[in-house]
């Protein structure tokens, strides 16, 4: 893949995850993907998810930043989004709050193979 190939699928992966399409998440992701250093494999990477849509039921990921060099996504995503209940171990409970997610992705065979995710927590602390 080039970087604007890496650059393109990512950007189909953000679509398929703001559109909830759990079918095609296979798609993006690799079967063993790993999440901030842990093994979760696609069916845990897709709980996680869906989990973060039912506690936030209006999440929708901004791209804001986004640098491809094959194999990897650096990205930085924005979030305008009002959590139901507890976020991230804070008390939310249905206030709105903006915060974004500095996030590394490594790719192999076309998909999305390694995670690693640092959301702004202080942010959202401010706010609140």
């Amino acid at each position: 893949m080039t970087d604007e190939d890496l650059a393109n699928s990512y950007r189909g992966y953000i679509a398929c995850l703001n559109a909830q399409d759990w079918r095609s998440l296979d798609r993006f992701v690799h079967q063993e993907v790993h999440y901030n250093g842990d093994r979760v494999g696609l069916s845990g990477y897709r709980d996680m998810l869906e989990r973060d849509f039912r506690e936030i039921p209006d999440l929708y990921f901004d791209i804001q930043l986004l640098i491809a060099d094959t194999p990897f996504i650096a990205s930085r995503l924005q979030f305008n989004c009002t959590p139901k209940e507890t976020f991230l171990g804070l008390p939310v409970n249905g206030r709105k709050v903006s915060f974004s997610e500095n996030v590394f992705y490594e790719f192999l065979d076309g998909r999305i193979r390694h995670v690693w995710s640092v959301i702004d927590k202080a942010a959202i602390e401010a706010q609140l």
